[in-house]
């Protein structure tokens, strides 16, 4: 893999930690705005990236690049991702893919017609330990309640509430709890259980915004919560019951350190299959992987998991009455 990527945010920092120790995988060139050069030129130095680029068109005619990261905020992902797609360019775009499931079944008839791999960076869908935990699922019996509360002061509430803007409290730019935060909830229990019967969603709306909700996944024999939040905090954690035995993992669900299988009356078991300590790694290992082999297959896979993702968007945006 060619990489190019495109965005200097602390999502492309991450990436940038780890990266250089899956050997497919070759930093080519990185692209951001003119006021991000100099943090360019140090990663440049860094991490030995071949070319750096304030103009993306520019980058996208590199031809030493053949797939392009998007790190970008969430409303810029459809129109980045869609130019480097008929540029002929292999895409993996950040999580949320898109702002609606429009956009995104837009996205996915461009990469299946051009046969260009089209994937989200969704970390919880490629870690060993949920992959692990999916297995486990069988011995919990009937599922009857699923509980996910990943709630995480944000750092730019107290700038939003003294009457501020940030992107991440911004509707015009895909912002809020549900797109930021609680969409990891939504990935981790449609990758378990597949798409839910019906959404609802009970927002707390802030000038426009939900600064945190709670969406409610009916699965007609097992009920689902959903708790995502960016203007209070609490122990993020997921809990899944059956009537044989039930699974917590104690951590946010954009990642899984490990997690205990309790059978009834028995004690737990703790299971840690991780290989690797940073978050994104296995989701990048697995994107090399595909694109070496053009796993066209895993890719439609992925791009399935996504749609139904993006259709509970949809759904609980409808649901509070939020503007898509």
């Amino acid at each position: 893999m060619k990489l190019g990527i495109v965005g200097a945010g602390m999502i492309v920092g991450d990436l940038l930690s780890f990266i250089h120790e899956i050997p497919g995988i070759s930093l080519t060139a990185i692209c951001s705005r003119s006021g991000h050069r100099e943090k360019l030129l140090d990663w440049q130095h860094r991490y030995g990236i071949s070319q750096i680029y304030s103009e993306y068109d520019e980058m996208l005619m590199d031809d030493n690049v053949d797939t392009v990261y998007i790190g970008l905020p969430n409303h810029l992902h459809f129109s980045y991702a869609k130019e480097a797609l008929l540029q002929g360019k292999h895409v993996i775009c950040e999580k949320p893919f898109t702002s609606d499931l429009n956009e995104f079944l837009e996205l996915k008839e461009i990469a299946l017609q051009r046969k260009r791999v089209l994937l989200e960076a969704i970390t919880n869908q490629y870690l060993k330990n949920v992959l692990t935990m999916k297995e486990y699922l069988p011995k919990l019996g009937d599922i009857k309640i699923v509980e996910c509360n990943y709630s995480q002061y944000s750092s730019r509430y107290d700038a939003f509430q003294a009457g501020e803007t940030p992107p991440a409290f911004n509707p015009a730019m895909s912002g809020g709890a549900l797109m930021d935060i609680n969409i990891y909830n939504i990935h981790l229990v449609i990758g378990f259980f597949g798409s839910p019967g019906k959404v609802e969603y009970y927002a707390n709306m802030e000038r426009g915004i939900d600064t945190s909700g709670v969406l409610m996944l009916d699965y007609g024999t097992f009920k689902c919560i959903c708790i995502g939040s960016k203007d209070s905090t609490a122990r993020s954690a997921m809990s899944i019951q059956g009537n044989k035995g039930y699974i917590h993992m104690p951590s946010s669900a954009n990642l899984c350190d490990y997690f205990e299988y309790t059978p009834n009356k028995e004690t737990p078991v703790r299971v840690d299959h991780k290989s690797h300590p940073h978050r994104m790694f296995d989701e990048f290992a697995e994107f090399d992987r595909i694109l070496r082999e053009q796993d066209l297959i895993k890719v439609k896979v992925m791009l399935e998991h996504s749609g139904k993702v993006m259709k509970v968007i949809d759904q609980a945006k409808q649901s509070a009455q939020m503007d898509s």
